[in-house]
């Protein structure tokens, strides 16, 4: 990649370009992006310390990256690189006393872009609505369950409904036979006395039959 390919981003703050082939043309960076204040170039063809000089015109980079390039092996290379950038605060992530920057200090803020950052809070955005989903599915769950036992309640009842409705029946059933049987026995009665009135009637009449003999 070439930095010369940049486009002109004027309120740009942080600037990754770490492993790429990049040995020079520093200079396109003050052009391009002069509000920088993070810049890593870690992993690049940077062998001297002169390729660091178009650094000088940001005057807001406060932090520099500059891991596993050349010039790293250099001979006083932390006091030539502070030297030549004064403003700078932090480089490889210390200042100049060895002291490691702050998390608010190493952090890109808004104004950067961090795409570990993102997707980061892509997947929490994820978790959270897979834990909204698992929630509202619960719930249905239990709206279903409460459903089903309402269901039994319903059921329940109208079985008893419909065995008060059978034994009722079956009740007035029984009823309907007493009502039968006691007919029955009064009509047994009846004939009983009616028989015994007819042989009342015919031995009174015998007995009439005699005497006049």
């Amino acid at each position: 990649m070439s930095v010369s390919n940049l486009p002109k981003l004027g309120k740009l703050k942080q600037l990754e370009l770490s492993d790429n082939r990049i040995s020079g043309g520093l200079d396109v960076l003050a052009e391009k992006l002069p509000n920088l204040t993070h810049l890593n170039l870690s992993g690049n063809k940077l062998k001297d310390i002169s390729t660091l000089e178009p650094l000088k015109k940001l005057d807001n980079l406060k932090s520099l990256d500059l891991f596993n390039c050349e010039v790293t092996n250099l001979n006083d290379y932390r006091e030539s690189v502070f030297k030549l950038l004064p403003k700078l605060t932090y480089l490889d992530g210390y200042d100049m006393e060895d002291r490691e920057a702050s998390d608010s200090d190493g952090d890109l803020d808004g104004d950067g872009v961090d795409y570990e950052d993102d997707e980061e809070g892509e997947d929490e955005e994820d978790d959270e609505d897979g834990e909204e989903d698992l929630d509202e599915e619960d719930d249905d769950e239990d709206d279903e369950e409460v459903d089903g036992e309402e269901d039994d309640d319903v059921s329940g009842e109208d079985e008893e409904e419909d065995i008060g409705r059978v034994g009722a029946a079956d009740a007035a059933a029984d009823d309907d036979d007493d009502d039968d049987d006691d007919d029955d026995d009064d009509e047994d009665e009846e004939e009983e006395e009616g028989a015994r009135g007819e042989k009342r009637k015919r031995e009174a009449d015998d007995e009439d039959d005699e005497d006049d003999d």
